[in-house]
């Protein structure tokens, strides 16, 4: 059972020997382009760039063999690049020194170690109460920051380190060391890519930029002009790594490694789940979990900085119609291919172009267009969307993940305390009950106030619920019927102020009917002492229903 469940995961349903070619193709493509990419956000996690491609060997490899997600991408990638980048930066470590060539191993396997835990504790559900919001203004606060860590590089500058107030000072300070033609050569990468990427997306325009670059440099000698270029890289396969861990820092890193781990989980499985969902197939979230701690244990083992999904080379995949996990082992493969036969190429590229690489890349992976859509959408969560993103870029990626956690809490609250809510009548021609909003057409019944409620009543909310009834009851009003359908349980506070309100209508002569609710409400009103609710025909099990005992006293309440 275990053997298929696992072969349907690799492969879809309507998989064809043909897709093979597809796949292997995908696959070398996502290691040309990860060269670049990968090399660059190794420097940004504070290791020398070959240790970027070592990310992209093995944990690809092991990633690809557990998973089961048809084409997703993992590696090396922006937002634990940078969150580790940050957490030496607060360590006071430099980057690319043997400090952080030491300590950022112990700082992966740790990410490793707390998936690990989080896969035991079934904790990728967790993920459902993260919004879209949030994480995209997150990811996009991430992106940003990188950038502006990035930028000075463009010119020929060092990069940056910090938050955004600090990054933008830096960027002025480095203006000292502007090169005309770094700064043409890195801005051109970036508009080519972007263009390009809009006119003809199957063009790996990464990889032909790259190219380009090392063409450039071969025949114009760059670096004779200012421009920089790549150090020289060995050869070969990365070999295991014993750990050296310092205890004077193994706090700290222990801190940061959670956010990293959490990040990556929340990260990953958001955009895996939506490609799957796009797909029209289910992901197994634990095994998700165990893939990444493998993939990050393994890339610590070698060395390397954490490892997460990467959308951007997931998109190529896709582009190039890849379909299954065969792409990851081919990925691998290539990436071996490169680091044993093709590494006398790394020095031959130019900094600026890299660069540029880096940028575009980040650039896509920017949220912007959920932005705009939320904009449109709901005020409230695009608000959400830019206090992540902010507090990202002005109070450091740490506090974003905890600014980005109590806003998801947040929004799931605001959710329950105003709930949907409206009042309802009928429409000519139609049967049931509609939104007096939603339909122009729509009439409230004479004398009757029919109010639904969308969510669970509670001490936060009830007092918002009386409200709403108290405002719609007129002069003329005999009956309040409440559509409780949407009221999935009460607590004791929102029991007591029902009873509350059942005494004062009655008071006025207003009969009240609570309606459409499920027996798990029932139970509930009775266990806090309302059972007299259900006893005297409050309770009602439909609208209809209290239509009808309304006909035995009053006029048809449907004529005018």
């Amino acid at each position: 059972m275990e053997r298929t469940t696992i072969l349907k995961s690799k492969f879809p349903e309507d998989y064809k020997p043909s897709y093979i070619l597809k796949d292997i193709l995908s696959g070398i493509i996502v290691a040309l382009v990860s060269i670049p990419i990968s090399m660059g956000y190794a420097q940004i996690a504070g290791l020398p760039m070959i240790y970027g491609l070592y990310g992209s060997l093995l944990p690809i490899l092991v990633f690809g063999i557990i998973t089961t997600s048809y084409d997703f991408v993992f590696g090396v990638d922006a937002a634990p690049a940078a969150l580790t980048g940050g957490a030496l930066a607060a360590l006071n470590i430099a980057n690319g020194s043997e400090e952080a060539i030491n300590a950022v191993p112990v700082l992966t396997f740790l990410v490793g170690l707390w998936l690990l835990l989080f896969f035991f504790l079934k904790a990728g559900r967790a993920v459902k109460y993260i919004s879209v919001p949030v994480m995209g203004g997150f990811i996009t606060g991430i992106c940003l920051e990188i950038i502006s860590m990035q930028t000075p590089k463009l010119w020929g500058g060092s990069p940056g380190t910090g938050e955004l107030p600090e990054l933008i000072l830096h960027m002025f300070s480095e203006l000292k060391s502007l090169n005309p033609l770094s700064l043409i050569l890195g801005l051109s990468t970036i508009i080519l890519i972007l263009l390009f990427r809009k006119l003809i997306p199957k063009l790996p325009m990464s990889v032909v930029m790259l190219v380009l670059g090392i063409v450039l440099n071969v025949t114009l000698h760059l670096e004779d002009y200012g421009v920089m270029i790549l150090p020289e890289t060995a050869s070969g396969l990365p070999m295991p790594k014993l750990l050296h861990i310092d205890m004077n820092i193994l706090p700290d890193l222990g801190f940061s490694s959670l956010t990293i781990a959490l990040v990556i989980m929340s990260e990953t499985m958001l955009a895996s789940k939506a490609n799957a969902t796009s797909d029209g197939y289910e992901l197994s979230t634990n095994r998700e979990v165990m893939a990444y701690s493998l993939a990050n244990i393994v890339s610590a083992i070698f060395g390397c900085c954490p490892v997460n999904a990467s959308v951007s080379r997931t998109s190529i995949v896709r582009q190039f119609g890849g379909r299954s996990q065969i792409m990851s082992i081919s990925a691998s493969i290539s990436m071996a291919v490169i680091l044993i036969f093709c590494t006398q190429f790394i020095p031959l590229m130019p900094v600026p172009i890299l660069t540029g690489i880096i940028v575009a890349a980040l650039l896509s992976a920017c949220e912007f267009h959920l932005a705009a859509r939320l904009l449109k959408m709901s005020k409230r969560d695009f608000w959400i969307f830019v206090s992540a993103a902010i507090g990202v870029l002005f109070f450091g990626t740490v506090y974003g993940v905890i600014i980005g956690v109590i806003l998801s809490f947040i929004a799931v609250i605001s959710e329950a305390v105003s709930p949907p809510r409206t009042l309802v009548g009928i429409r000519p021609g139609h049967e049931g009950y509609y939104s007096l909003k939603a339909h122009e057409d729509a009439r409230p019944l004479p004398g009757i106030v029919i109010y639904r409620f969308g969510g669970n009543l509670f001490f936060a909310n009830i007092d918002t619920f009386v409200s709403d009834i108290e405002e719609a009851i007129a002069e003329d009003t005999h009956t309040v019927i409440i559509n409780a359908s949407g009221i999935n349980n009460v607590d004791i506070t929102a029991t007591d102020r029902l009873m509350a309100l059942t005494k004062s209508l009655t008071k006025r002569d207003i009969r009240f009917f609570f309606a459409e609710n499920d027996g798990i409400v029932n139970n509930e009103l009775e266990r806090y002492g309302a059972g007299e609710l259900l006893e005297n025909g409050t309770v009602q099990k439909d609208i209809e229903t209290c239509i009808g005992i309304l006909e035995e006293y009053v006029d048809d309440p449907y004529t005018e």
